[in-house]
């Protein structure tokens, strides 16, 4: 697999951000400590970027749809921060109104990536948890069933889709809840 320049440009640029975040330093000393740790970053990860691990595997940061990007990050974001607001009153409630459930689901993506992020981006997002994911069969655990709302109803599989692609499809298919609380 060759490397395209912008899947090139785009991890240096991301090592670069990463290093300015950590550092908080924007001086010339940092910044060319920086340039050097970045560069041997990417050597050391050239290797691995040029191994196919799976079969028709491509370089798919050449299809990821850079303006769309912040989009979707700023929108992660607040999905982060509202699902951390119900989760702190689900703690905060003296009753403490806890409906573990355990939902399994199939998705149609275009490449391995958009399963990675999907996987990510749930896990990041408080009351929920990738548990397993098989081929295109998603596992996750929710802490109520208002945590994995986003997922039933295709909303947040529709916007890791939209990192890729233009197209609006569905993507959740198969889906079930396949232990709740009740259950247990």
């Amino acid at each position: 697999m060759k490397l395209s320049a912008k899947s090139l440009l785009l991890s240096f640029i991301s090592l670069m951000g990463f290093w300015y975040l950590m550092s908080g330093f924007f001086d010339l000393v940092h910044t060319i400590m920086g340039l050097i740790s970045v560069g041997i970053v990417m050597g050391i990860n050239h290797k691995l970027k040029t191994f196919s691990f799976y079969e028709n595997e491509t370089d798919v940061l050449k299809d990821l749809r850079i303006l769309y990007a912040p989009y979707y990050f700023g929108w992660l974001l607040v999905q982060i921060v509202i699902s951390g607001i119900e989760v702190a009153k689900i703690l905060l409630n003296p009753s403490l109104p806890i409906q573990t459930t355990v939902v399994r689901f199939k998705v149609d993506y275009p490449n391995p990536h958009c399963k990675m992020i999907l996987g990510n981006s749930i896990t990041l997002t408080p009351g929920t948890l990738t548990v397993d994911i098989q081929d295109n069969e998603f596992v996750v655990h929710a802490i109520t069933p208002s945590s994995f709302e986003g997922i039933a109803s295709d909303k947040m599989p529709k916007q890791v889709l939209r990192l890729f692609t233009a197209e609006d499809r569905s993507v959740v298919s198969d889906f079930e809840v396949i232990k709740s609380r009740e259950e247990i």
